[in-house]
């Protein structure tokens, strides 16, 4: 793991945005590999760990059940596991609909716990990925927000894979100006988070604003699955 030389390249890209980098936070995403990876990323000192499917996640904290990290769910969440997530991730980073809205809601309440979730959303509009479309994130984050068991805390989003840097900048360029016109209204909580960039793109993602990058190949390298 070649942490330093990801760190400086988040250092560079933030420089070049006028942002401190230590306003990005690496999410260190350890899905398809074996429970070790989540030592050595915390003894390197990433205590932000992405895990894209909750079975896998539940494993892997059952086997460290003290682990000094913070759980990320970074891949699609279906309703009927909405009651096996909440509660055990610090942050959910795929709400894409009101009726996972709804279910988190009632696996929060009925755990007695407010879940942090990041509303994704579907910039680069391709139809085989989930997220909500950009027309109607601003109607999703405001029904969540009105829910008392979830805190909305941002926006997620994913640039089409191996995009030409413009159009990554874009995608994540739009992703920001949606989350600004949405911090304006005071009723929706702080929306302080942008959830954007991974191994291929990260460095268009903070330079245009990504405070959570989800980088698992370029710390880690390929995954068994």
């Amino acid at each position: 793991m070649d942490l330093a030389a990801v760190r400086g390249r988040i250092a560079a890209a933030a420089a070049r945005a006028g942002r401190r980098a230590d306003d990005v936070t690496i999410i260190a995403v350890t899905k398809g590999h074996p429970p070790e990876r989540v030592r050595e990323a915390a003894a390197a000192g990433l205590v932000d760990i992405g895990e894209s499917r909750v079975q896998e996640a539940r494993q892997k904290q059952a086997a460290w059940p003290d682990a000094p990290v913070r759980w990320h769910l970074i891949g699609h969440l279906q309703r009927n596991k909405a009651r096996l997530a909440v509660g055990r991730f610090a942050l959910i980073h795929s709400l894409d609909s009101v009726r996972l809205a709804d279910a988190l809601e009632s696996a929060a309440a009925a755990a007695g716990v407010v879940q942090e979730v990041l509303v994704e959303v579907n910039v680069a509009r391709e139809p085989q990925k989930s997220g909500a479309m950009p027309a109607e994130a601003p109607d999703l984050v405001a029904r969540a927000a009105r829910l008392p068991h979830l805190r909305v805390r941002g926006l997620m989003a994913l640039a089409p894979y191996e995009a030409p840097v413009e159009e990554q900048h874009a995608v994540f360029r739009e992703l920001r100006e949606l989350r600004d016109r949405l911090a304006r209204d005071s009723q929706l909580g702080t929306l302080d988070q942008l959830s954007m960039g991974m191994s291929g793109d990260f460095e268009a993602a903070v330079e245009e604003g990504a405070t959570l990058v989800r980088l698992g190949t370029i710390l880690f390298g390929e995954r068994a699955s």
